[in-house]
């Protein structure tokens, strides 16, 4: 459950956990440094295994907790990572603009998120070191795009270096995140309503139900953010049964 406990709500409305993945020397561990601790090294950081960092932001009023999981691109650290993708609620799939075959790997990454991550995962491409001159450039900008464009998700290239849209990736798909989950909520609560109220309808009397009962569920199942093939199930069965009553009623008044 992405909201927080009680004893925590005051910290924070919402955890989200965040997935870095990418090959190895594409910058993750620049961007996570950059976003988390504002800072840049030009160092290489070779990420051992897994590692995380935490950010606390505020979208919308809300103030929502991030926890960015950090992994370690190469291959004998696969195993370890991606035990960590069922967790994450966001991954964040980044290749390094000057390097194309870290461009080409994305699609394997993306395979590796199909196996092991949940299904309604939000994802987002990022091309990291955009700063680089463009005659070090090895992916245009509009092959990252249509990369994006084909598996249908967001596209951001990003310097760690110079903070180019490093602080817009993060918010952006924290933002999508937090929209997915509160809809989620919301959902929820009204599928609860809905089939709470079924269940006192359906335990009534047959004769305390009326047009008017039929009427009104209608009006409220048309409001409802989640009206499924259940809830029509039920909406039949109890026009149904109205129409049974009235008809029994009409018949024994005519004799």
């Amino acid at each position: 459950m992405a909201v927080a406990p009680a004893r925590a709500r005051s910290d924070y409305d919402y955890l989200i956990k965040l997935l870095l993945i990418g090959d190895s020397g594409v910058g993750k561990s620049c961007l996570l440094l950059r976003f988390s601790d504002d800072t840049f090294t030009t160092s290489f950081i070779t990420t051992i295994g897994i590692d995380f960092k935490i950010r606390t932001i505020e979208l919308d009023g809300k103030r929502i907790k991030l926890q960015i999981w950090d992994t370690a691109g190469q291959e004998r650290f696969r195993t370890i990572t991606t035990a960590y993708y069922r967790g994450a609620m966001g991954i964040l799939l980044v290749y390094d603009v000057t390097d194309e075959s870290s461009f080409n790997n994305i699609r394997n990454w993306m395979k590796n998120i199909e196996q092991h991550a949940s299904d309604n995962v939000n994802k987002i491409l990022v091309g990291n070191k955009a700063d680089m001159d463009e005659s070090k450039r090895a992916v245009p900008t509009a092959k990252g795009q249509a990369l994006a464009d084909e598996y249908g998700i967001k596209f951001f290239e990003t310097s760690a270096k110079t903070n180019l849209n490093v602080e817009s990736v993060f918010l952006s798909i924290a933002k999508d995140i937090k929209q997915r989950l509160t809809e989620t909520d919301t959902k929820a609560e009204a599928s609860r309503s809905l089939n709470k109220m079924l269940l006192h309808l359906l335990l009534q009397p047959r004769n305390q139900l009326a047009v008017v009962t039929f009427r009104s569920m209608i009006a409220l199942f048309s409001r409802a953010p989640v009206f499924n093939l259940c809830h029509l199930f039920h909406l039949l069965r109890l026009k149904s049964e109205i129409v049974l009553m009235l008809l029994l009623r009409t018949s024994r008044k005519s004799h």
